[in-house]
């Protein structure tokens, strides 16, 4: 793996921002400039998610979870990331962290990545890292208006999630540095040479001692999209 400076390196994801551009900036902005992380990010799962799909067609032992929905939402995973992130005014480091805790999440057995769980494992990961990363962070209402669910299936899905991750919401900066630099490798790569269906992003990550690791609120605006079926 090609080793990056940590600055540039984040800079390269677009983790760090202006020091002049502050969040309540960023959220009067009428055009949203998106990080390249959520793009490298949203490639990287939608691969897993196709490739899952095709495997499971023909298996019967995937385990459904309180994440799964009745049929895919016609909305992409980058689109999704992107609203998540216009309209969240959360930290892009945000989204790594939700990386994470969804391959921690995927360490239990019979239990995949597929187009019918991947957006509420998103918009729940996301709101579990906002919560514990960002000075300032919305309410679960505001958060199930932007994720397309109600508010009473994000706080199921997040104390659910909270339960598997045994509460260990934590992660260490070698853990952070080393998703950013494998989501960068990932970002420099034509096609994935590595197959990754059914492992975390970073499996060599998922030690026993990594695995260890583990409110203020804005009101919520108006004039968000409807609701739409996640």
């Amino acid at each position: 793996m090609e080793s990056y400076p940590i600055p540039n390196l984040y800079k390269k994801l677009g983790l760090l921002e202006p020091e002049t551009t502050t969040t309540r900036q960023r959220r009067k902005n009428t055009i949203t400039q998106y990080p390249p992380l959520l793009l490298i990010l949203s490639t990287h799962l939608d691969h897993i998610v196709r490739t899952n799909d095709k495997l499971l067609q023909s298996q019967t032992t995937e385990k459904i979870t309180v994440f799964h929905g009745l049929k895919p939402p016609n909305l992409t995973i980058l689109h999704y990331v992107q609203r998540i992130f216009k309209y969240s005014s959360c930290s892009p480091s945000c989204f790594i962290l939700a990386q994470v805790y969804i391959d921690r999440f995927l360490l239990q057995p019979n239990v995949s990545l597929t187009s019918l769980n991947v957006h509420r494992l998103l918009i729940t990961c996301f709101v579990v890292a906002a919560k514990f990363i960002d000075d300032a962070f919305y309410n679960n209402a505001y958060y199930a208006k932007v994720g397309g669910i109600s508010t009473a299936e994000l706080n199921k899905m997040e104390l659910s999630l909270l339960f598997c991750l045994d509460f260990r919401v934590k992660v260490s900066t070698e853990t952070f540095g080393l998703y950013c630099k494998e989501l960068k490798e990932e970002g420099n790569r034509n096609n994935y040479k590595v197959d990754r269906t059914i492992i975390p992003l970073l499996e060599g990550l998922m030690t026993d001692k990594n695995k260890e690791e583990s409110n203020s609120k804005f009101p919520i605006p108006s004039g968000l999209p409807c609701k739409f079926p996640v």
